[in-house]
């Protein structure tokens, strides 16, 4: 079967060709200096345009899929930058081990997590996923092979973390692991009524809680503005006694359907549905860590609940001194828009910087939801999020990102000038045309 590239929001529809890569050893696919622009594909998880490359060539690197090498002593894994992170929790959980840092889905691959430098719910104790890489080797369309760790070539190695694919072709990577006692985490959920109890309870589990993340009642207003279910995890001890069973998966979205199943009176209905069925008082439970992780990817092809037209992800993060404030317009925004997300998340980023020059977590508050495609009433809101945003000193995340404009980007990134530089000079992408206004 032929595979369709395009990213997990479904929107913008692009056409490119492509070339699967099957050996890490092989020289880049380029004939001559008159080709189209290359970009690496993992597998195609990024909800906008930074994956996608009108017009050109798409390097599609998923068979790129080997292991290279594993100490189960140590927990420093080797392989290929195809792997999924869920083929990298199938070889090593039962050993003991588990991702040092895991973005909400599984199925990407390890040279998406680079490019994207993506975060998950412990980056207040653990960074991203840039942190822990080792060291990886980068291939240039001039057929330079580096060898990028923060002591060698360190600034080809701050430039690919969190450099969006754009600065070569990562073929391998080695990560550090961190140590589990079993598959089950011990959570505890909370459900609040109102936005300040949810930093409250933010700042009161940071110390004790590897893992914070909360649900958001994205239709909520007036004094419930901000309400949500706030859940917070260790990994459970090796004397649990309790083994939850993993849920395989059930459900799967078989068919694409020409309208989208998220609107305003869906949303209201099962957001005040999922906020009431929450115990009113805090819980404890045991639990596999796969539903804790990754509760969507239960669901096969759960972006097709959007329709045809798709959806676009938005995720922004405010800094701590106008976070409260900010947030708070934010979601009066969306609101009043009766558009947003079942799943709307809302997290604390801490204070470990990230080791890319383009990585988008930073100290303050994260706020990601999801938003039907309705053209220009869609865009019209996106851009006034993007204001609030911008006057908060925020940034939207470029992974995400289906349609911010070059100046919103010149505003969230202003040192991309200083990344600019280690771009192959081959390679490009829908999104880097898109917000820097550049030809390809």
């Amino acid at each position: 079967m032929k595979r369709r590239y395009e990213s997990w929001g479904r929107y913008p529809r692009t056409k490119q060709e492509s070339v699967q890569l099957r050996w890490a050893c092989a020289p880049l696919p380029i004939r001559s200096a008159t080709d189209k622009a290359l970009l690496p594909y993992g597998n195609g998880r990024s909800y906008g345009d930074s994956c996608l490359n009108d017009g050109g060539l798409l390097l599609d690197a998923r068979g790129l899929d080997r292991f290279i090498a594993f100490d189960p002593a140590t927990g420093v894994l080797a392989c290929e930058a195809g792997v999924l992170l869920s083929e990298i929790l199938q070889l090593v959980v039962p050993r003991g081990w588990f991702l040092p840092v895991t973005p909400g889905t599984q199925f990407v691959t390890v040279g998406g997590a680079i490019a994207n430098d993506v975060h998950g719910k412990n980056h207040h104790r653990s960074g991203t996923f840039g942190s822990h890489v080792r060291r990886f080797e980068l291939l240039r369309s001039d057929g330079a092979r580096l060898i990028c760790s923060p002591e060698e070539n360190s600034e080809w190695y701050r430039a690919t973390i969190g450099g969006l694919g754009l600065t070569g072709l990562v073929l391998w990577a080695e990560v550090a692991l961190r140590p589990m006692a079993n598959p089950y985490m011990n959570v505890e959920t909370i459900r609040y009524e109102r936005l300040d109890e949810f930093f409250a309870i933010s700042r009161s589990s940071d110390q004790d809680f590897e893992y914070t993340v909360a649900w958001l009642d994205c239709m909520a207003r007036g004094n419930k503005l901000g309400r949500g279910i706030f859940m917070r995890a260790n990994h459970a001890p090796a004397l649990c006694r309790t083994r939850p069973r993993e849920r395989r998966r059930r459900l799967k979205m078989p068919i694409d359907i020409p309208f989208s199943l998220v609107n305003k009176v869906s949303l209201e209905v099962f957001n005040w549905l999922y906020y009431h069925k929450a115990p009113r008082y805090r819980t404890r439970e045991i639990v596999h860590c796969a539903p804790f992780f990754y509760p969507l990817d239960a669901i096969g092809g759960w972006n097709r609940i959007y329709g045809s037209k798709g959806f676009m992800q938005y995720q922004c993060v405010i800094p701590f001194t106008d976070g409260p404030g900010a947030v708070r317009e934010l979601l009066k925004r969306i609101a009043a828009s009766g558009a947003g997300s079942f799943l709307s998340v809302i997290k604390v980023f801490g204070n470990k910087p990230s080791p890319g020059m383009m990585s988008f977590p930073r100290p303050g508050v994260t706020i990601a939801l999801d938003f039907s495609n309705h053209g220009d009433r869609t865009l019209r809101l996106l851009e006034d999020l993007d204001e609030i945003v911008g006057d908060a000193n925020g940034a939207v995340y470029a992974a995400k990102d289906a349609r911010m404009s070059a100046a919103s980007f010149d505003r969230y990134y202003p040192n991309w000038q200083e990344f600019a530089p280690f771009i192959d000079p081959r390679f490009s992408s829908s999104f880097w045309r898109r917000v820097t206004r550049a030809e390809q």
